[in-house]
């Protein structure tokens, strides 16, 4: 069974277009960003709480599918889903729709957990707490 994922929206920006007035494609990572960031406030502890603790989580590999394009002003729906959060490993399944449903980007981002000063670590056990409502059923 599959969990429901976290939904954020998006409005397409002027600034998120090329001249030919579609999303330029590095626009959508930050739009991913974006939405990672807002799940984690929504989790109750945000990136720079974690970060004053001394833990963050760079991104180690990144992979998108393009299949359509949104325009100036279109509202997107971010989907996230959690993939993985185990020992230092944390990984987030994305798709991008439109307002009609139709998925524009599917993609996942890799992510490690390490000190500021880049040293690997395990993944807090509060925050894997706090992920298992969005972790995938075990069978």
């Amino acid at each position: 069974m599959r969990t429901t994922p976290f939904r954020f929206s998006h409005r397409i920006t002027y600034a998120d277009c090329t001249v030919g007035n579609h999303v330029y494609y590095g626009r959508y990572l930050e739009i991913l960003e974006a939405t990672r960031g807002a799940f984690f406030r929504h989790l109750g502890t945000s990136f720079l709480e974690w970060q004053n603790q001394g833990i963050v989580f760079p991104v180690v590999e990144v992979r998108l599918r393009y299949r359509g394009t949104a325009r100036y002003d279109d509202d997107l729906i971010v989907e996230l889903s959690v993939v993985t959060a185990e020992r230092i490993r944390l990984d987030f399944g994305y798709r991008v729709l439109n307002s009609h449903e139709k998925v524009l980007i599917e993609g996942e981002i890799h992510h490690v957990c390490t000190s500021v000063a880049d040293q690997i670590q395990r993944l807090p056990a509060l925050l894997i707490d706090r992920l298992k409502p969005y972790l995938p059923a075990q069978d």
